[in-house]
C-alpha cells in the first residue's frame, strides 16, 4: 500500500522549521522530497543534542523521509543542476524572501520557463504585495506582529511568546494544504501555478477567528479578544496534590459537573445559566471552579469527572508523553535505528488513511548523503557528477 502522495516529486529549497515542516507532511504521505542544502547545511542540523555533528535532534525530527543534496548555488554548474531537477519535479518549495529568490535566478518566472506545470510555493514572512514584503521574519516576530504575544500578555501580565513555534508550524500546515489544492487544480486543468504562503497573514487568519470578537462588526459592538481564551485564570486547575486540566463547556457538562462535585446550588446562579452568561462572567466562573477543584486530589477528580463525561486530563510534561497509555497503545513514538545516530524516537504521522499508507521510509539524511544518487537520476553521468560535486569545480 503506497502513500497518497507517492510518485510526487518535491524539490525542497526551504530551511529551519516552517518549510521543512510543510515538506515533512508531504514526505510522510509518500512524496519523494529532495532537500537542497547549502554546503554548510540547514541550521537546524546544529540545534539540540546530537551524537554526530550536523545531526541535531530538531533536524532529525523535521527531515525524515527526505533525501539530501548539497549544492552551492553561487556556482553555475550547481544552478544548472537545480534547473535540471526542477524540469522533472511536481513541486518547488522555498522559504526565502522574493527578492532573494530573484537574485538567485530562482523566482517563479525563472522556474516556470523550464517547467510550466510546476507548483511553486513560496513561504516567507509577509506577502510580496504589501509594504512589509522585504522584512525578515521568524516565529517570534510573527507571534508579536499577529497579536498573539499581546493576547498571551493578557494572561501572563506582559507580552509573551507561546512556548511552541506555532507560527512556523501553522504556516507549514497551510503550505502543505495549499500545495495539495494546487495539485488538484493541475490534475483538473493541466495548469501549474505560483503559491504564496506568508506567515503574517497565515497567523492573523489563525488567531483572529476568535479574537476579532466584537470587532467582527463594523462599527465594533464590543472589544476584540475572546474573553475565555485570554483570561488570566485560564490555566490548569490546582488540585490538592498537583494540577488537572478541565474544560466544562456545554450546558450538559456544567449540570454534570455541579452534580459530581456536590455543588448543585450553582444551577441557580445566573452567571452559570448558559454559554453567554458564563462568557460574560468568565473570571468568576474560573475562580469558582478553582475553589472546588482544590478540595480533592488529581486522581479523585479524574475518576469523578470521567464518570460525568466531562473533558479532563493530567497536565503532562513532554517527557510524560513517551509513557502515555493511549500513545503507547498506538505505538505513536516508534524507536528505530538510525544508520549513524543509533536508536532514536520517531513520531507517527498523526492522521490515518483507510486506503493509503503513511510510514517512515527513511530517516533524516546526512548533509549531501544522496547527492550522487539524485544527480544520477537526473541523467548526469559519473564524470559530470564529480564536476558538480567538486567544490573547486562547481
Amino acid at each position: 500500500m503506497n502513500g497518497p502522495l507517492s510518485n510526487l516529486k518535491v524539490i525542497d529549497f526551504s530551511s529551519v522549521l516552517m518549510g521543512p515542516y510543510c515538506t515533512m507532511m508531504l514526505s510522510d504521505m509518500g512524496a519523494d522530497v529532495i532537500k537542497v542544502e547549502r554546503p554548510s547545511g540547514d541550521s537546524t542540523r546544529y540545534i539540540g543534542p546530537s551524537h554526530t555533528e550536523g545531526m541535531g535532534s530538531m533536524f532529525l525530527n523535521l527531515n525524515r523521509n527526505k533525501r539530501s543534496i548539497s549544492l552551492d548555488l553561487k556556482k553555475e554548474k550547481s544552478k544548472n543542476a537545480i534547473f535540471k531537477l526542477l524540469q522533472e519535479s511536481d513541486v518547488f518549495v522555498h522559504s526565502l524572501r522574493p527578492h532573494t529568490m530573484k537574485k538567485l535566478g530562482l523566482a517563479y518566472e525563472d522556474v516556470v520557463k523550464v517547467n510550466p506545470k510546476i507548483i511553486y510555493c513560496g513561504m516567507y514572512g509577509f506577502s510580496k504585495e504589501g509594504p512589509y514584503n522585504t522584512r525578515p521574519a521568524y516565529d517570534d516576530i510573527i507571534q508579536a506582529a499577529s497579536g498573539m504575544a499581546a493576547v498571551q500578555g493578557d494572561m501572563a501580565g506582559e507580552p509573551q511568546y507561546l512556548s511552541a513555534l506555532i507560527a512556523d508550524k501553522t504556516t507549514g500546515l497551510i503550505g502543505a494544504s495549499t500545495i495539495m489544492a494546487a495539485l488538484l487544480h493541475r490534475e483538473k486543468t493541466g495548469e501549474g501555478q505560483e503559491i504564496e504562503v506568508p506567515m503574517f497573514e497565515s497567523m492573523v487568519s489563525f488567531s483572529m477567528v476568535e479574537h476579532m470578537y466584537g470587532h467582527t462588526f463594523s462599527p465594533p459592538i464590543g472589544d476584540s479578544v475572546y474573553p475565555r481564551a485570554a483570561s488570566p485564570n485560564r490555566k490548569p486547575y490546582k488540585t490538592a496534590d498537583g494540577y488537572i486540566s478541565v474544560l466544562i463547556y456545554s450546558d450538559k457538562q456544567w449540570l454534570s459537573f455541579f452534580e459530581v462535585s456536590g455543588n448543585e446550588h450553582l444551577r441557580n446562579d445566573h452567571r452559570f445559566k448558559d454559554i453567554s452568561a458564563r462568557t460574560n462572567n468568565i473570571n468568576y466562573v474560573y475562580e469558582t471552579v478553582q475553589k472546588i477543584i482544590e478540595s480533592k486530589t488529581t486522581n479523585e477528580w479524574l475518576e469523578l469527572l470521567e464518570k460525568g463525561d466531562i473533558p479532563c486530563v493530567n497536565v503532562n510534561r513532554p517527557e510524560d508523553l513517551f509513557h502515555d497509555p493511549h500513545l503507547e497503545k498506538l505505538n505513536f513514538f516508534e524507536t528505530v535505528k538510525h544508520p549513524s545516530e543509533g536508536k532514536i524516537k520517531n513520531m507517527k504521522f498523526p492522521a490515518t488513511f483507510s486506503s493509503s499508507k503513511t510510514e517512515v521510509r527513511r530517516l533524516a539524511p546526512h548533509l549531501g548523503e544522496h547527492s550522487e544518487e539524485i544527480l544520477r537520476e537526473a541523467g548526469y553521468d559519473e564524470q559530470e557528477i564529480k564536476k558538480i560535486l567538486n567544490t573547486e569545480e562547481v
